[in-house]
């Protein structure tokens, strides 16, 4: 049973049906994206759930460079439309036999995930306050 379908993005396009981008090009090809760029392969799925599953298998396989091995190029590397699909078919039988398992490791991803953006949102403050003081102290010499 086919729950997903991957073709090129064209860059007009819209999609009605749940989807997410795949980067095509480079050495960050396999990486899922929520927008697309003009170098990546549309996923569209049955469902908002399944999207969601896809999108985070997808994901893990990328942060663990999976992808890597089907790289083909030396100067700019990319990957085919049908070594993606195949990973990708392959990985998701594999991740729905243990799909409660699957399930709870997404949810821990999708935690930490907000976590990070918190704490990048923090460091971003901090410079921020940082350059203010020190733009204060350069302009206002009798701050001393």
């Amino acid at each position: 049973m086919k729950t997903f379908r991957i073709k090129t993005h064209r860059l007009p396009l819209t999609y009605s049906k749940p989807h997410f981008f795949i980067l095509n090009k480079g050495l960050n090809s396999g990486k899922p994206l929520k927008e697309s760029c003009p170098n990546c392969f549309v996923c569209t799925t049955t469902g908002e759930i399944h999207r969601d599953f896809m999108y985070w298998l997808c994901s893990g396989l990328w942060k663990s460079k999976s992808f890597h091995y089907f790289l083909k190029g030396s100067v700019i590397p990319s990957i085919t439309i049908g070594d993606v699909k195949t990973h990708l078919e392959k990985s998701e039988s594999i991740a729905s036999r243990n799909f409660e398992r699957f399930n709870q490791s997404i949810q821990a991803l999708k935690s930490l995930e907000l976590n990070e953006q918190k704490l990048k949102l923090t460091l971003k403050l901090i410079d921020t306050a940082k350059k203010a003081i020190l733009r204060q102290l350069m302009y206002k010499s009798d701050a001393f």
